[in-house]
């Protein structure tokens, strides 16, 4: 048998190998959502680095600060998973994860914060007129507050809107009382599309095990 042939049979081996431990060590389905190798649910099926919660058929994921944000989807070919941004609190223009500052991602772990999100800032503070960010009238956040919801109280705050891109911090979506108070991200969102067709959503990409 010659060398190059030795190679394939060997590569072969440890491709079938590496995808039937995968597929071994997957976790079980969490309500209606499969649960794709590496992310785990419980000690004893996938990679615990990549931690995820199944609480009463919920499919969750933890931010660092330890608040929970439902997974609606989960693409394993694309290594990234989307949650739900936090609910703003009825009567009130403060999203419901305003005491940990928003969205916190552990940089110790292999998730981030995809450049697909297109992120809107409520009730926000005269400095951020200042910033780089979208706060025209024309920002997306101005659509978002003519067709909220009644009992949100995110209508006729100054906001602002920016796509999370390569630049920014890739763990964090901050608010704050100096900065601003509530916040919904939508994913993919193209220039003009309406507000009908919008995707809510934040996702997250994370890095394959070695």
């Amino acid at each position: 048998m010659n060398t190059l042939v030795r190679m394939v049979m060997m590569f072969l081996f440890l491709f079938l190998v590496t995808h039937v431990s995968e597929a071994y060590n997957t976790c079980p389905k969490c309500g209606s959502i499969d649960v794709p190798y590496p992310l785990s649910t419980d000690d004893n099926c996938g990679d615990p680095r990549y931690k995820v919660y199944c609480n009463n058929g919920i499919l969750e994921f933890l931010s660092a600060a330890g608040f929970s944000y439902k997974i609606l989807s989960i693409n394993p070919s694309a290594y990234k998973l989307i949650i739900s941004p936090p609910p703003i609190q009825k009567g009130t223009c403060y999203s419901s994860d305003f005491s940990s500052e928003g969205l916190k991602l552990d940089e110790n772990l292999p998730f981030n914060i995809s450049t697909h999100n297109t992120v809107m800032l409520f009730n926000c503070t005269d400095r951020l007129l200042y910033s780089p960010l979208n706060c025209s009238s024309t920002s997306f956040c101005r659509q978002f507050e003519d067709n909220v919801e009644e009992g949100i109280g995110c209508k006729n705050t100054l906001c602002c809107h920016y796509l999370k891109d390569s630049a920014m911090t890739s763990h964090m979506i901050r608010i704050r009382a100096i900065g601003c108070t509530a916040y919904t991200s939508m994913v993919n969102m193209k220039p003009g599309s309406s507000f009908d067709s919008w995707t809510y959503g934040i996702e997250l990409q994370w890095v394959p095990p070695n």
